[in-house]
């Protein structure tokens, strides 16, 4: 026999919740989400929407990680080819393909940038994208440092979404970002899958890479560590 988890009433007003908040977003887009839209689409006197998330923007947080739930799972399930480098293409084009299928949701995201706040999901998708640039620099494969790369690839991967999603679909130029894909890894690849090269910033990156593996370091040591490989990495 099977046992079913009980799920809460606060968890099922939080999802129902979402699910109203995700609807009115694809159909109004982000100005269709007041609370008293949210609300009454959900069935919830507003106050429950401060109780369960805070403050409007808790709510618009939540809704961006509802939507961009379907993505991180199809990230998640890409797997690896074995080649660090082939799945960095493969997870550009994987941030890409979401964007122009759920703009809406990708906008919420991305679209609203604030000195010092991002969202939860998308601080979870670049903590997924610095995972693959660390094995591309533990390969031997990276000419810049892994946060310089990070950002690069973020900056430009972003900015060729958001630039596609304004643009009227038939109007949109899709070699566009296999364009910019190919100009930012022509930036900060090496050239060839090659063992580490005895250029000594190649040496500093791959050693950038594989320093929390150096547990005979203090955690203020490797720190320090990595601040000066970062520096001879970019020099």
């Amino acid at each position: 026999m099977v046992t079913k988890t009980a799920t809460s009433p606060a968890a099922e007003t939080r999802e129902r919740i979402l699910r109203a908040a995700a609807e009115l977003l694809a159909a109004e887009g982000r100005d269709g989400l007041s609370t008293r839209a949210v609300s009454a689409a959900a069935g919830v006197q507003p106050p429950a929407l401060y109780r369960l998330f805070g403050d409007k923007d808790g709510l618009l947080d939540a809704v961006a990680a509802y939507g961009f739930d379907e993505y991180l799972t199809s990230k998640r399930a890409m797997g690896s080819t074995g080649d660090a480098v082939e799945d960095l293409r493969r997870g550009w084009d994987l941030h890409q393909e979401f964007g122009l299928s759920r703009p809406e949701f990708y906008v919420l995201m991305y679209g609203d940038a604030r000195q010092g706040r991002t969202s939860p999901a998308a601080r979870e998708a670049e903590a997924m994208l610095r995972e693959i640039i660390e094995r591309v620099a533990a390969a031997g494969r990276l000419r810049v440092s892994v946060e310089r790369a990070v950002r690069l690839v973020h900056a430009t991967g972003m900015g060729v979404v958001l630039s596609l999603i304004a643009t009227p679909e038939a109007e949109r130029d899709l070699e566009l970002s296999a364009t910019a894909r190919e100009t930012v890894l022509s930036r900060i690849l090496t050239d060839a899958p090659e063992p580490v090269g005895s250029a000594l910033p190649e040496r500093a990156i791959a050693l950038r890479a594989g320093l929390a593996e150096a547990t005979t370091l203090s955690d203020a040591e490797r720190v320090l560590l990595a601040e000066w490989l970062d520096r001879i990495a970019d020099s």
